[in-house]
């Protein structure tokens, strides 16, 4: 019996001691501590910075709270580099002396209209109006606008047989469009389950021959006066990004419009692509994300004015 006893104490504390042993090899005291550690001074930094995040957001509010007097910056306004921009505008009007006989026509789509223009003023037509006015106190400088919203090249072309528009061409030193935007659109709205590529095509065949006879028809109504064919920018990204190509439609658009240019002494083209493009969430109406907004009518007139500089001065 004693005999016993002795085995069965002898056994238990044999396997108590590799039970012991087993602990140790799989996981050391020592390193399960330095990990918890390591964990537990992680997690005071981490609550620590958290804490002096929130502390500093508060202070900072407080600050802004107590500074009544600072201006706020309004949501959807441009960025210290676009106002420079747009500045030029007013210092490319300045100390410019416009012909006191100086007649000029604007006719075309909505970016003539001025669709998008918080104003109500015209868009980039009142723009130039307004700036070389106020910068030059003999100045009388008006524009005739015969901009339509969602005119498209045949619709246009229809327009300038009415007595009012051609009567103005007639009589007109420069005549400035705008057109093709809406003639994209009317494709995209065709086929717009099912776009593509090549559905452009065809549209962009009767846009180089309807453009070809507005181009005409401004040549036979007044063969001296100076015709500006303001170009397309892309704004169909936002809408259609599943269609890449989209940006390359645009830009043959414009390369037809500069073919067509070409065939007109007479005739300029004015590029305004590279204006909105990078900055539309900055320069496009918030309304429809399409048309500009007034940010973006300054910085077409200010490109046109660069171009029309010359001939519009005594």
């Amino acid at each position: 019996m004693k005999k016993a006893k002795w085995l069965f104490l002898l056994s238990f504390s044999i396997i108590f001691l590799a039970l012991i042993v087993f602990t140790f090899v799989t996981n050391p005291i020592d390193n399960s501590q330095n990990d918890s550690e390591t964990v537990n001074e992680t997690n005071e930094e981490n609550e620590s910075n958290i804490r002096e995040e929130n502390e500093d957001q508060e202070e900072e509010e407080t600050s802004e709270d107590e500074n009544t007097d600072a201006p706020e910056e309004k949501e959807g306004t441009v960025s210290d580099e676009l106002r420079e921009v747009f500045s030029g505008v007013i210092e490319n009007a300045r100390n410019l002396f416009i012909r006191d006989d100086l007649e000029v026509v604007a006719m075309g789509d909505s970016l003539t209209q001025g669709v998008g223009d918080g104003t109500e003023n015209g868009g980039y037509v009142g723009i130039l109006e307004d700036n070389i006015n106020e910068n030059n106190e003999t100045a009388n400088f008006t524009i005739d606008n015969y901009g339509k919203r969602g005119d498209r090249t045949d619709q246009l072309l229809t327009r300038m047989k009415s007595d009012e528009i051609s009567s103005s061409v007639e009589k007109a030193d420069l005549v400035l469009i705008t057109i093709g935007a809406n003639n994209v659109v009317q494709v995209i709205e065709d086929h717009f389950t099912s776009l593509s590529y090549d559905d452009f095509s065809p549209a962009r065949e009767r846009y180089r021959d309807e453009l070809n006879e507005i181009l005409t028809e401004v040549e036979r109504a007044n063969p001296d006066a100076s015709i500006y064919l303001i170009g397309l920018y892309n704004p169909f990204n936002q809408y259609f990004e599943n269609i890449p190509a989209l940006a390359q439609i645009m830009n043959e658009w414009n390369t037809v419009s500069e073919e067509v240019i070409e065939e007109y002494p007479t005739a300029s083209f004015i590029p305004i692509n590279d204006v909105f493009e990078g900055n539309e969430s900055e320069l496009l109406w918030e309304e429809d994300h399409f048309h500009p907004n007034e940010e973006g009518y300054k910085q077409m007139a200010k490109r046109v004015l660069e171009y029309i500089r010359d001939e519009i001065e005594e």
